[in-house]
This record gives C-alpha cells, sequence and structure tokens, in this order.
C-alpha cells in the first residue's frame, strides 16, 4: 500500500470518528462549478473553494499567494511571462500560447497570462476546477479552470476599512469597500485598493531591495432588480500594477572558465559575483520594470422564467503593459530585452438553465469572443556594452558596431471564436444519475511576425529604419547571428479549427451522506503562432547565421492544437452528522501534443508540439469542526507525470544529445516535467473563543508541504528544489459584534528558500564559448510578520 494511499485512509478514519466526540456543525460551501449555485457536495468534480475570509486571513493579495493554499495548482511569474498550473501542465513562456489553465473573473475569460497578475480585491470566493473543463467554461481549459467570484452589491448598506502593514518587506494594504441601495431597485458597491512593497532581495548594484511593487484597484458594481424576475449587474474596473526590479538571483557558476569567472575577468564588467552569500540577494544593473494597466466592464442579465431561467453575460477586456528585463541577469551592461503588448477583448455569452431537482436537469447555450492582440519586443544593447569587449577578440570588425544595436520584433493576431455547448443530467433512480453533455468549438486566428535590425548611434545617435542595406544590413546580420537571431521579412499565418469536447458522468449516492461519482471527458487548446521566435522557420531561408560556431538559424511559427482525455473517479462524503467532510478525486488523463516553449541556449525560445504525457493521481481534502470552537482543514495531492513521448526537448547544459529524430535534442520520454512535485499538502487548524467581555480571540495555523521538484523546462537535474515546509499563522483580537479585529499575521515563519522559476542564464554558454555556465531562480519571500487591522460598519 503506496504512503498516499495510508494518508488518504487514515484521514477518513480521524474524520469519520468525530460524530463520536461533538456535534458541530460545518458551516455549507456553495459554489458555482456548474454555472449555477450548488452545494460543494453535490458537484461532481475536483474543487478547491477559498472564501474570502481566508485569502483575507492569509494576507493572499494574487492568484499566486492562493496557489500556496492548494495541492496542485501554481502560479510562477517568469522574467517575461506568468505561467498557471494545475495538475502539472501548464503553457510555456511565449505570447503566442493560450492558457491552459482557462481564468474567469465573473464568468469573464481571462486567456492571457498577464491577466493572472491582477490583485485580488473583495471577492466572495475563488475556485479551482482541476482536470480538463471543456463544456460549462470551454475556451482551452484543458487542465482546469480558476473561477474568481467578486462580492455583490448588498440590499442593506454596509462597509469596511482594512489595513495590513509589513515593516521588514514594506508592505502596506489599504482597502475600502461601501455597499448598500441607491434606490428601491438599485443597489450599488465600489471597492478600493492601494497596496505597496518595497521588496525582499537586496540588489547589491542599485543597493536597493527588490521588487518593489506598487498596486492600485477600483472596482464599482451595479445592481438593478428591473422586475421579481430580471436583474442585471454591472461590474466596471481598473487595475494598475507596476514593479521595479525582481526577486531573482544569479547562482551555481559551472565550468571553466565559468560564466561569473568571465565577466568578473572583464575590466569594463564591473560586476561582483552573485555566489558568494547563495540566493539571497540580486546583481544586476535594476533595469527591471513592469507597468500594466487593465480595464474591464461585465454586464450579466438574469431572466428567472417557469421552470428554468435565461443568462446573458457580456464583456469587455482590454490591457497595455510596457516591460523592460536586464535579461542578462548580472551587474554588467550586456543587453536589455524589453516588450509592449496591448490586447483588447469582446465576448457575449447566452445561457439557459433549468431549475434543480426534476427528472432531467439541463443547462446550454452559445458564447462567441472576439480577440486582437498587437505585441512588440526588442534586444538592445547598451552604449557602452560588454558585447563590444567580448567581439574584439571573437570577431574584431563586428565590434564597433555592438555598442547601441537593436533588434525589433513585432507580433499582430485576430482572433475569433463560437462555441454552442449543452449538458443533462437524467436522474435514473433516487440513487443513480447520468450526464451527458458536449461543447462544438469553432475558432480562427491570423497573425503575422516581423523581425528587423536597426541602425546604431554611429548612425545618427537614433535608432533608424531597419537596416537593409549592405554593408551595414550584413555587418548586423553577423552582430545578431552570434545569439542565434536573424532578420526577415513578414510571415503570415491563418488557422482555421474546430473540435467536439463530450462528458459523460455518473453519479451514485450510495446512502444520504455520500455520493460517488465517474466522469470520462475531453478537452482542447487550439493551435497558434510562436510570437518569439528568433529565427524563420524555413531552414532555406537563411538571413544569417553564427559568423564564430557557423551554426544555421532555424525557428518556429506556427504549432497545432493540444488535446486530453480524462478519466476522473471520486467521492463526496459528509460525515459525523455533519460535523465533518472528505473529498477523494482519483484521476488519469492522457495529452497528446503538448504545446512547449523550448529556450534555444542563447536568447530565445522556440514553440513546438512535444508529444504525449500522462498524469494521473489522487486529491483528497477535507474539513473538521472539531467543537464549536476548533475547526481544522486538510488537504492533499499525489502527482505522477510521465512524459510518454518527448524526441525533442532542448538539453541541458552538459548533456550529450540523444534524440534519435532530432538532432542536437535530448529524449526525456518517461520523465518527469518540471513544477511537477510528488505530493503536496497542508494541514490547518483555526480556534475561536470568547476571552473577556465582549471580546473574541481568534487563532489559527496552516502548515504546507511540497515535494523537491526540478524547475527548468529543460530538466537539468542542477535545477532542483528541495523539498519544503511552510508554516504560516495568525492571531486576532475582535469586538463580539464584529465590528473591528487587529490580528498578527506570520507568514513563512519557517523561512524557507523556494524558487518558484529559473533555468539557464541567457549567454552563460554563449560568454564562455560553450565551456561554462550559471543559473537564475526567481525566490518566493521569506519569513515576515505584518499587522492587520479591519472596521466595518
Amino acid at each position: 500500500m503506496n504512503r498516499v494511499l495510508k494518508k488518504s485512509l487514515l484521514a477518513l478514519a480521524i474524520t469519520a470518528s468525530a460524530g463520536a466526540v461533538n456535534a458541530a456543525m460545518l458551516e455549507e460551501i456553495v459554489v458555482t462549478a456548474q454555472q449555477r449555485a450548488e452545494s460543494l457536495q453535490d458537484v461532481p468534480v475536483s474543487v478547491a473553494a477559498v472564501t474570502a475570509e481566508k485569502m483575507s486571513n492569509a494576507g493572499i493579495v494574487d492568484l499566486q499567494g492562493l496557489s500556496e493554499l492548494v495541492p496542485n495548482f501554481s502560479i510562477n511569474e517568469t522574467g517575461i511571462s506568468t505561467t498557471v498550473t494545475i495538475r502539472g501542465i501548464s503553457s510555456g513562456i511565449n505570447p503566442g500560447f493560450e492558457q491552459s489553465v482557462g481564468i474567469y473573473n465573473d464568468g469573464i475569460f481571462y486567456g492571457r497570462d498577464q491577466l493572472a497578475r491582477i490583485p485580488m480585491i473583495d471577492m466572495e470566493r475563488v475556485e479551482i476546477l482541476r482536470g480538463p473543463q471543456g463544456i460549462l467554461f470551454g475556451k482551452n481549459s484543458i487542465a482546469g479552470a480558476v473561477s474568481q467570484i467578486s462580492a455583490k452589491p448588498t440590499d442593506e448598506f454596509e462597509g469596511s476599512v482594512t489595513a495590513l502593514y509589513e515593516p521588514d518587506h514594506g508592505e502596506q494594504d489599504l482597502r475600502l469597500m461601501l455597499s448598500g441601495p441607491i434606490s428601491e431597485n438599485v443597489s450599488g458597491r465600489i471597492a478600493i485598493l492601494d497596496r505597496t512593497l518595497d521588496g525582499y532581495v537586496f540588489n547589491t548594484v542599485s543597493g536597493q531591495d527588490e521588487q518593489r511593487e506598487e498596486e492600485q484597484v477600483i472596482r464599482a458594481s451595479l445592481r438593478w432588480d428591473v422586475s421579481e424576475d430580471v436583474a442585471a449587474n454591472l461590474k466596471v474596473s481598473r487595475s494598475t500594477f507596476d514593479t521595479v526590479g525582481r526577486n531573482m538571483e544569479v547562482y551555481n557558476s559551472i565550468g571553466t572558465p565559468d560564466h561569473i569567472s568571465v565577466l568578473n575577468s572583464i575590466p569594463s564588467a564591473a560586476v561582483a559575483s552573485p555566489v558568494e552569500s547563495g540566493l539571497n540577494y540580486s546583481a544586476d544593473n535594476n533595469g527591471h520594470f513592469s507597468d500594466n494597466e487593465v480595464s474591464d466592464v461585465t454586464l450579466t442579465v438574469d431572466w428567472d422564467m417557469d421552470g428554468f431561467s435565461l443568462t446573458s453575460v457580456t464583456g469587455f477586456v482590454e490591457y497595455e503593459f510596457d516591460e523592460n528585463c536586464d535579461c542578462d541577469f548580472s551587474g554588467a551592461a550586456i543587453f536589455d530585452a524589453a516588450r509592449q503588448e496591448e490586447y483588447e477583448q469582446f465576448s457575449q455569452e447566452f445561457r439557459f438553465t433549468s431549475d434543480l431537482g426534476g427528472d432531467f436537469d439541463y443547462i446550454g447555450g452559445l458564447f462567441f469572443q472576439s480577440t486582437e492582440l498587437k505585441y512588440n519586443d526588442q534586444i538592445s544593447l547598451p552604449t557602452p556594452t560588454l558585447i563590444g569587449d567580448v567581439l574584439a577578440g571573437l570577431a574584431p570588425a563586428l565590434a564597433p558596431f555592438a555598442p547601441g544595436a537593436s533588434t525589433d520584433r513585432s507580433f499582430n493576431q485576430e482572433g475569433d471564436l463560437w462555441a454552442a455547448f449543452a449538458q443533462g443530467t437524467w436522474t435514473l433512480t433516487d440513487e443513480l444519475r447520468l450526464t451527458v453533455g458536449g461543447r462544438y468549438t469553432q475558432e480562427t486566428k491570423d497573425a503575422d511576425r516581423t523581425q528587423q535590425h536597426k541602425a546604431v548611434a554611429a548612425f545618427g545617435g537614433q535608432y533608424q529604419s531597419p537596416v537593409v542595406v549592405d554593408p551595414i544590413s550584413g555587418a548586423y546580420n553577423a552582430l545578431w547571428g552570434i545569439f542565434a537571431i536573424e532578420p526577415y521579412e513578414t510571415i503570415v499565418g491563418e488557422l482555421d479549427d474546430s473540435s467536439f469536447t463530450p462528458v459523460v458522468t455518473v453519479e451514485w449516492d450510495a446512502n444520504e451522506d455520500t455520493m460517488a461519482y465517474l466522469t470520462w471527458t475531453k478537452g482542447f487548446k487550439s493551435g497558434g503562432f510562436d510570437a518569439r521566435s528568433n529565427g524563420h522557420p524555413d531552414a532555406a531561408v537563411a538571413n544569417a547565421g553564427n559568423p564564430i560556431s557557423g551554426n544555421p538559424i532555424t525557428g518556429s511559427w506556427e504549432f497545432d492544437r493540444e488535446e486530453a482525455t480524462s478519466i476522473e473517479l471520486g467521492s463526496k462524503m459528509t460525515l459525523a452528522d455533519g460535523a465533518a467532510e472528505l473529498n477523494i478525486a482519483l484521476y488519469m488523463t492522457e495529452y497528446s501534443d503538448l504545446q512547449v516553449s523550448q529556450f534555444d541556449g542563447t536568447l530565445g525560445f522556440n514553440v513546438t508540439n512535444a508529444g504525449e504525457a500522462t498524469v494521473q493521481g489522487l486529491e483528497a481534502d477535507g474539513r473538521w469542526a472539531v467543537s464549536d470552537n476548533i475547526t481544522l482543514t486538510g488537504s492533499a495531492a499525489y502527482l505522477d507525470f510521465n512524459y510518454d513521448k518527448f524526441p525533442n526537448s532542448q538539453c541541458y547544459f552538459g548533456q550529450t544529445p540523444d534524440s534519435a529524430d532530432f538532432a542536437g535534442l535530448c529524449d526525456v520520454e518517461g520523465q518527469r516535467k518540471e513544477y511537477t512535485p510528488e505530493l503536496q499538502a497542508n494541514i490547518g487548524a483555526a480556534w475561536m473563543g470568547d476571552v473577556g467581555e465582549g471580546l473574541v480571540l481568534n487563532a489559527s495555523v496552516d502548515l504546507v508541504y511540497m515535494d523537491d521538484y526540478l524547475y527548468a523546462s529543460n530538466l537539468d537535474p542542477r535545477t532542483k528544489q528541495d523539498a519544503t515546509t511552510q508554516v504560516s499563522a495568525r492571531i486576532a483580537i475582535s469586538d463580539s459584534e464584529g465590528a473591528w479585529e487587529v490580528a498578527l499575521l506570520g507568514r513563512n515563519l519557517t523561512d524557507e528558500t523556494v524558487i518558484n522559476f529559473g533555468g539557464n542564464t541567457p549567454l552563460g554558454g554563449t560568454l564562455t564559448g560553450g565551456a561554462g555556465n550559471s543559473y537564475y531562480a526567481f525566490v518566493n519571500r521569506p519569513l515576515n510578520i505584518a499587522l492587520q487591522a479591519r472596521y466595518s460598519f
């Protein structure tokens, strides 16, 4: 019997014994995982629901913080993207990707990775649905879905002011909420957030802590009860979230010569080695920043009719951001990578839903979405640049062209999607139900990409028009060829794809308190176009090559759809006369044509379809009201990830290429993907009781365990994050009426160093002629203690 099964049986035994010692009751958790309000215990899906109270008590401000509470769910910010992962499946680093995990905000699809960074404010709850969600959520949610539900306007006036202050990292978080009636049939709600963070990684070059964060959100909502049967909800919000610097470190320099030693040996580099003290400080030249602005409007209209309801959800989302990455990740002036993106999205969904409780319950609808994306990025060499010094020895003729040089890329894409979906549940007997559903999706995309080199200061002091005339073009092609970047005319692509995703679920009520289910479903994620490859996809188009190594440059462009077939066996159990709950899900999902983004070993990433993978495991979560004062919670996830076929993986430094079909690449069949810890678990305990006249004490503690994992996409064994156990705790005093509360919050009290993203440093191998390398890592926040206060009125 394996250790995970033992843990699950132990949890079941402990929970089942609860009825003998107490008569407390758990508060019911209501979710909308199937687009209608239902008890969590009635939904045949592996769902983790996190309430607003839990998020506030834990000091969670965004989805990345939330991922620490939910096994098999993680969000990782990288230098140029954000990855969202459920059960080990995520999208790679590329603006051309749709997300494998669909994020939905009040029913509106947030498919771009940058939208996962929006600060959360005044939420009702967040639901994480694990496994393919191809029917009711639909849009590319091949790994799962995250549904964010904001708080709605109230019939009675209420308001609150909350504040958090953490001195060590300079965190200040201030929130205001007002809600109540405006007229007889109109109510409104407004929520405002202002948050700053000074940072927790010391930059030895700038002399400041990083990354520094500044966030503001304002959201206004109106509810209009048009009649007894019709209600309309309008939500308008604007979010800005800006950062300066990175919570990043360069470490583990290896080889002879190694990357850092090469930099230190060049007098003009003036770089201090960032290896001596390990993962606790940064040493780049402070060129990182990210400025983001997001606006969205959502209009939801519900019309209750005789036996069913009609719902219309209209959404408009737009954002823009401007970022710069000092992506050589050192204190030397080598190169900067900037990017800008503008995005607009309009969507419309019509949904009809039957009332629950009949012999046949149904839900169906139509969905349409139109998107427009404009993406640009640039790699530029400063004046002066260390590259000039390096070239003076390797290619003296190119050295004068390096200072101030720039290579620019543009990517544009427009897309339209429409879908029809329906799902019905038949009550076959008092104990048995059958659900059958499907979604048909039709999607089109039109895209283009261009790569151009531009002139330097020696040719006028400003960036010029694209260089197309020799001898300048020849010099620049040779210069950027060293970094595997070639210029090319506009590449154009069109995609027209359709797909049908079915689901079949059988539910069985073993008794009044135990429901078991078996689900079979398919999911897909649409194909698309590589927005960031540094080369032309046609090997016959040889506009440049590496003049030092002689290697040709071949990029990538179009990639295929990704598909999944999943089966899940689960149970939802209410135990101890309502004092405890235990939910278990056993699953297996087979993925084909996985879309991955591979580092080319220099400065770029190429998109490819990796082949096949099998993901299987066990998830369990439960609650136990030990008494009226004590509540225990827990969850665990065992994950087995196996590449069944992946012959074209990027080799890690020092690895001998062994792919039989792809020259220079490695076959990783049988290996685990990055960010797939075998076991994750968390245990929480909360106590509440009167401690004096009119005073209430709340105390809680949470332990989060995570197994070791690799964090580099090339599966380099040097990029191993050791297993960790993080402890957080909170103690609060409040008045018995709940009008005010003061709390002390401790996060990561065990002061664990957790790497959430990393890999090979750009140019590490290039600067050492392939003889040495080094690694970079983004680290999570260390131990911190904050003071919280809330006043409600």
